[in-house]
């Protein structure tokens, strides 16, 4: 799952020229050189043992991104803190001026269900040429409330897309209305990105284009095993779908 994630952030870091993926000690970074935190993270790699060796991590990435003068984002897998640790972590984190911005449910499938009620019939585009990374990057934009014009330099860059990652929009009668990215790395499947415009929300939409994304992906890569980190919004329909939380994530960010 950490595999597949560094995947899907290293997108990030090969958007722009400027960009930058790279191995710091126990960490790994991914700058989308964008002023905007959740565009530039950081990862653990190693198990960290006690307080001052997550204090060192913070320390080595809070001093790569300030070299660059650019906000950050940290994503904490439950898993790499040593279980004493885990109650302390937000501490570490908040003393360097991050702040928690969500906690997410890491979960897994060996299998997906059937669905539990009909879908919507819809087209499918994969992302591949500017007329579907702009539908891609204007649902990302509404669905996540990203800024559009740092949407547009990460989602509609060719250079994004590639490397184990592939983009789908689904269209309801010829309008984008829901996206959904998969990610093949670290011997899985990840899914990411699986977003609706609002006014086709709770409709299928996005389960859809989810569920055809993964198709497309298992038959093309051979991998059966999916993960993912759940959204609230999204969290009861992966269990119903067949995941299970294996693990949790922490994501800190500063300003």
């Amino acid at each position: 799952m950490e595999e597949n994630l560094r995947g899907m952030l290293g997108a990030f870091g090969r958007a722009k020229d400027a960009g930058d993926t790279r191995a710091l000690p126990g960490l790994a970074v991914c700058s989308s050189a964008l002023r905007f935190a959740m565009f530039n993270g950081a990862l653990l790699t190693t198990p960290v043992a006690d307080a001052s060796e997550l204090d060192e991590r913070i320390q080595t990435a809070a001093a790569y991104y300030a070299a660059r003068r650019l906000p950050w984002s940290m994503w904490v897998c439950q898993g790499w803190l040593d279980r004493g640790l885990r109650p302390k972590a937000a501490e570490a984190f908040y003393r360097h001026g991050l702040h928690l911005v969500v906690e997410l449910p890491g979960m897994e499938a060996e299998r997906i269900e059937a669905p539990v009620r009909p879908l919507p019939a819809l087209e499918f585009r994969r992302v591949c040429d500017p007329g579907s990374r702009a539908a891609f990057n204007h649902i990302m934009s509404i669905a996540f409330g990203i800024p559009f014009d740092f949407s547009r330099q990460i989602y509609g860059s060719e250079k994004t897309w590639g490397g184990g990652l592939t983009g789908w929009v689904a269209c309801r009668e010829g309008n984008a209305v829901a996206s959904a990215a998969v990610v093949v790395a670290g011997g899985v499947v990840g899914v990411y990105a699986v977003g609706t415009l609002p006014q086709h929300q709770r409709q299928g939409c996005g389960e859809a284009v989810m569920r055809h994304a993964l198709e497309q992906a298992q038959a093309e890569s051979g991998l059966q095993r999916i993960v993912l980190q759940a959204s609230p919004a999204g969290f009861h329909l992966y269990e119903r779908m067949g995941y299970r939380t294996v693990t949790r994530y922490a994501v800190f960010a500063c300003s």
